[in-house]
């Protein structure tokens, strides 16, 4: 299954800078169900980075993947989790006019039950965390 997430078209068109939730497995470690990322719609993508698309064949699906390699055609992208699928190796390169933007941050919501001061220090250390190119998994999902 594809790595979900949800954004809103007409607040897109106004502003750089949006929110996409993440849902679904494929992005593990690096993202988690849940996460919120910050996206800078448009721009440069490169190799590494973590980014919003529309799926190929379901445009009104956006989905978050890393951009692994750019192909003739578009780009070659993965999941960090090797074992979740719903990505390149499924759909094939996407085409660079799909790639809505790039994650810079990402954001965890705060666990339910958790309401320790020691839970929410670990919390507050760890919620916010900027998305580099070439982070986590990318180096060994290279496109075969």
């Amino acid at each position: 299954m594809p790595e979900l997430s949800r954004e809103s078209e007409r607040d897109r068109a106004q502003a750089p800078f949006g929110l996409a939730e993440v849902t679904g497995p494929s992005m593990v470690p690096t993202l988690r169900h849940g996460d919120q990322l910050l996206v800078r719609y448009g721009g440069t993508v490169r190799t590494g980075d973590v980014v919003v698309l529309r799926h190929p064949f379901q445009q009104d699906l956006l989905v978050v993947k890393r951009a692994v390699e750019r192909r003739e055609g578009g780009w070659w992208v993965r999941g960090d989790n090797p074992y979740a699928g719903g990505d390149s190796t499924d759909y094939g390169v996407v085409p660079e006019d799909l790639v809505l933007g790039r994650a810079w941050l990402r954001f965890r919501p705060l666990p339910a039950g958790q309401r320790s001061p020691l839970a929410l220090l670990r919390w507050a250390l760890s919620a916010a965390r900027p998305l580099p190119a070439g982070r986590s998994a990318s180096r060994r999902l290279r496109a075969r």
